[in-house]
């Protein structure tokens, strides 16, 4: 596999699984623009949009780092339109950036919601719809970091808020995969079987306790490969887990992606998963 020469858009890759799949990506040669709102350090969430420029470049890959808010749409516009002219041209976009709450209907701020709302399922429409014209030309990809549809009522009964904003992502890739066939674009959402070890998970839960029970961001990029690899829509209007996708292509060894090698407790199944 290789995506030596293609240019990828990805928000929110100043850190996370965001920045695994820039470096990933970065290691077969792409040119990655890192559209991310952090340009300055945070005290608690370590990664800034240059840094991760020079990680990029170190790792083999090109750069262009663009400070963007993905609830902004002039700014989302121009962002794109100036990564097509220095790359000449985007072959995918990744919708990573996102925001979480887990909290019920009864406590959950409107204020939060809307920002949850905005970042997660109003991104991905506003991204993909300013990414268009440039996906059109390279019969490119769009993969949402979003999870498969799952039903079962202990999803809803805790969370909803936060749960209708990343169905509303999925639901996005089911509708975009056949409203954009005719331009031979390929749209998925791809999600961990397991909690992944990032600094804004640690963020969320106060404190790295969990990460004994999670596998690494590589996983993720690693399958995030795959998908954006395929051609001819080979794979499209799927809402892919990490090791679905990774089994399907012959890989069936996930204990080295785990954060904590020399642990054998066994890892959390991620949300919506089972």
């Amino acid at each position: 596999m290789s995506l030596q020469g293609k240019t990828l858009f990805i928000t929110g890759a100043s850190r996370g699984i965001g920045r695994e799949i820039a470096l990933r990506a970065a290691r077969d040669g792409a040119n990655i623009v890192i559209a991310a709102k952090s340009a300055e350090p945070h005290a608690k969430l370590p990664g800034t949009i240059f840094s991760v420029a020079k990680e990029v470049e170190a790792a083999g890959g090109k750069a262009l780092a663009l400070q963007v808010d993905v609830r902004d749409d002039v700014a989302v516009r121009a962002a794109l339109a100036q990564a097509n002219e220095h790359f000449g041209g985007i072959d995918a976009l990744i919708n990573n950036a996102g925001a979480i709450k887990l909290t019920g209907v009864q406590h959950v701020e409107l204020k939060r919601f809307d920002l949850m709302h905005q970042i997660n399922t109003r991104a991905v429409l506003l991204c993909s719809q300013a990414a268009l014209p440039y996906l059109k030309k390279s019969s490119g990809h769009i993969l949402n970091l979003s999870p498969p549809l799952n039903l079962a009522t202990k999803w809803f009964a805790q969370y909803s808020p936060y749960t209708v904003t990343k169905y509303g992502m999925s639901m996005l890739t089911l509708g975009m995969s056949e409203e954009f066939a005719s331009y031979g674009i390929s749209v998925n959402s791809l999600w961990p079987q397991t909690m992944i070890a990032t600094a804004a998970i640690e963020f969320q839960l106060g404190s790295r306790e969990s990460f004994k029970h999670a596998r690494t961001p590589a996983i993720m990029a690693d399958a995030a490969s795959i998908i954006l690899d395929s051609s001819g829509r080979g794979i499209t209007g799927r809402l892919l887990i990490d090791e679905e996708i990774l089994r399907e292509h012959g890989i069936t060894e996930f204990e080295h992606y785990r954060f904590a090698p020399d642990s054998s407790d066994v890892l959390m199944p991620d949300l919506f998963v089972g």
